[in-house]
C-alpha cells in the first residue's frame, strides 16, 4: 500500500482551496492527485484551473465517485458541518477547514458519525507545521528557561476595514475563523486546560462583528498560563510568541512565512526556499544556566511546511496511523470556542 496514491476531492473552489490547500497537495504527487472540485459556480478568472483535476457542479457525482478517498470541506464556514455530514455519509475519509462545526456537539455528531462508517474526520489545522511554533516548542523543549509559566502566542494583522459595516455572526467572526489556529496550537501543545478566561471585544461597536480575541487557558498542575490574543487593529506586530520562564525568555517576533509566500503566489513544490527566515527574523533567547551565566542566542527557524500536515493524512489513511489532529483536541478546541463565542460551558 506504500505507493497508494489517494483521490482528493474538494467542495469549494475559493481562497481556502486554492491558497491553502491545493498548493500542498500538490506538493506530493506521490501520494496525492486532485480528481474533482465542486463548486456552485465553476469560474477559473481568480484562481487558475488544477491541470487534471474535473471541475462541476454536481456535489452527488462527487460524492458518489468510488474513486474519491478525501474529500476536503473548503466552503463558508456555516456549511463545514452540513457538507463534512454528507461526504462522511458517502463513506468518504474527510478533512474539514476551520472551524470544524459551528458547535461542540456538532463536532461530536461528526466524529460519532466517521466512527459508525469506518472513515476519519479531521480539522485541517495546518498551522501545526508554523515554523514560528514549531521553534518555540524546540526552545522549551530544551530546557533552558527552566520552569515555564506564560506562554503567549499572537496572530494579529492590521486590516482595520475588514471587518467595517459586518454584524455579529460568531460562525464567521475573529473566534471561530482565526482563533481557532491558535488555540489548537496550545491545546495540541499542552492538552485541554483546567479552567479558561475568554474576552472577545467588538472594535467597531455594539451589534458588530467581533474582531478582537484574548482566551487564556490555565493548567494549575503546571503552573502554567497559555495565553491566544489578536486582533485586526494592530499597526505595530507584537511577537508571534513570547515564552517566559524562570531562567528566562524567548520572544519570536516574526510569524511564519508560508502565508506572505502563498499570498505572491510563491508555491512550496520547486522551490527550496518556500516560508524560509531570514536570519534577521530569527527568535530571540536570553537565560541564565546552571553556573548563573547569562546567554543570549539567536535560534534558527525550524524549517517547516503544511505539506507535511498531508504526510500525516496520509499516514493515518493508507498505514493507519493515528490522526494528526484527535477528536478529543478538537472538543476541547470547541469547548473553548462555545464558551467563549456562545457562553456555553
Amino acid at each position: 500500500m506504500a505507493d497508494r496514491i489517494l483521490n482528493v476531492a474538494y467542495i469549494g473552489n475559493g481562497k481556502s482551496a486554492n491558497r491553502y490547500h491545493i498548493p500542498f497537495v500538490l506538493d506530493r504527487p506521490d501520494k496525492f492527485r486532485v480528481k474533482s472540485i465542486q463548486a456552485r459556480h465553476i469560474d477559473h478568472t481568480a484562481w487558475p484551473a488544477v491541470p487534471g483535476a474535473e471541475y462541476t457542479t454536481d456535489l452527488d457525482a462527487v460524492l458518489s465517485d468510488p474513486e474519491i478517498d478525501v474529500v476536503e470541506v473548503v466552503t463558508p464556514s456555516a456549511l463545514h458541518f452540513e457538507y463534512a455530514k454528507r461526504a462522511l455519509e458517502a463513506g468518504k475519509h474527510v478533512t474539514v477547514d476551520k472551524p470544524f462545526s459551528a458547535t461542540y456537539l456538532e463536532a461530536v455528531e461528526l466524529f460519532a458519525l466517521a466512527e459508525h462508517k469506518g472513515v476519519t474526520v479531521q480539522c485541517y489545522q495546518n498551522r501545526r507545521f508554523d515554523s514560528d511554533y514549531l521553534t518555540t516548542r524546540k526552545v522549551v523543549e530544551s530546557g533552558k528557561l527552566g520552569h515555564v509559566f506564560e506562554v503567549v502566542t499572537s496572530y494579529d494583522y492590521y486590516r482595520p476595514h475588514q471587518m467595517e459595516g459586518q454584524a455579529l455572526d460568531v460562525v464567521n467572526g475573529i473566534a471561530f475563523g482565526h482563533a481557532t489556529h491558535c488555540l489548537d496550537q496550545l491545546i495540541s501543545w499542552f492538552g485541554a486546560p483546567d479552567r479558561t478566561h475568554a474576552e472577545l471585544r467588538q472594535l467597531q461597536g455594539e451589534g458588530m462583528a467581533n474582531d478582537y480575541f484574548d482566551i487564556d487557558l490555565y493548567y494549575d498542575k503546571r503552573g502554567l498560563k497559555a495565553t491566544a490574543h489578536a486582533n485586526y487593529m494592530s499597526a505595530f506586530q507584537r511577537p508571534s510568541f513570547e515564552v517566559y520562564g524562570d531562567r528566562g525568555a524567548f520572544i519570536k517576533v516574526e510569524k511564519d512565512q508560508q502565508e506572505r509566500d502563498l499570498k505572491h503566489f510563491y508555491l512550496p513544490a520547486g522551490h527550496d526556499d518556500f516560508g524560509l527566515d531570514a536570519p534577521e527574523q530569527y527568535g530571540t533567547l536570553r537565560y541564565y544556566d546552571d553556573d548563573g551565566a547569562f546567554h543570549e542566542e539567536r535560534v534558527e527557524t525550524v524549517r517547516s511546511s503544511y505539506s507535511q500536515w498531508y504526510d500525516a493524512l496520509y499516514e493515518t489513511i493508507v498505514n493507519g496511523a493515528p490522526q494528526l489532529v484527535s477528536p478529543e483536541e478538537t472538543l476541547a478546541q470547541m469547548s473553548v470556542l462555545g464558551e467563549a463565542a456562545w457562553g456555553l460551558s
